[in-house]
């Protein structure tokens, strides 16, 4: 299997602007930088997404992305932060390996967009939660 694009950034392969690196993750300044401080925490071990990594790995990336964001809003200047990833190409996911996104929102006008629009006209909400819920099981 070909490695992908953070896995050749963990090998040293691709460099990149490495903001924390421990023995399991790694968090680096995305290159497309939707704001300023953009950052992307990513497992050392590679795991296609969020629904597939182990938890224990996943709460090392989790505990680094909410470092990342307390650093945004204390000393950048930060008013918010988006904390986000993507599960599937559906979703949004152009790299299958495990990371997350730390976005620092400086203002509703700093250029970064995430509209959740309310669909839930038409749609049986009780219907729904019954089905999440039995399958929780």
């Amino acid at each position: 299997m070909e490695k992908d694009i953070f896995c050749k950034i963990i090998d040293g392969e691709i460099p990149c602007y490495k903001l924390y690196e421990d023995n399991d993750v790694l968090a680096f300044l995305d290159i497309s930088q939707v704001t300023k401080g953009h950052s992307l925490v990513i497992s050392k071990k590679h795991y296609d997404n969020f629904l597939t990594i182990p938890k224990e790995e996943m709460h090392k990336v989790m505990d680094v992305a909410q470092l990342l964001g307390q650093v945004a809003i204390k000393f950048m200047g930060a008013k918010g932060v988006n904390i986000l990833t993507n599960c599937y190409e559906e979703a949004g996911q152009t790299v299958k390996h495990f990371h997350v996104h730390v976005i620092p929102r400086y203002e509703s006008t700093d250029g970064f967009i995430l509209e959740m629009k309310n669909n839930a006209e038409g749609l049986n909400l009780p219907a729904i939660a019954n089905f999440v819920k039995e399958n929780l099981k």
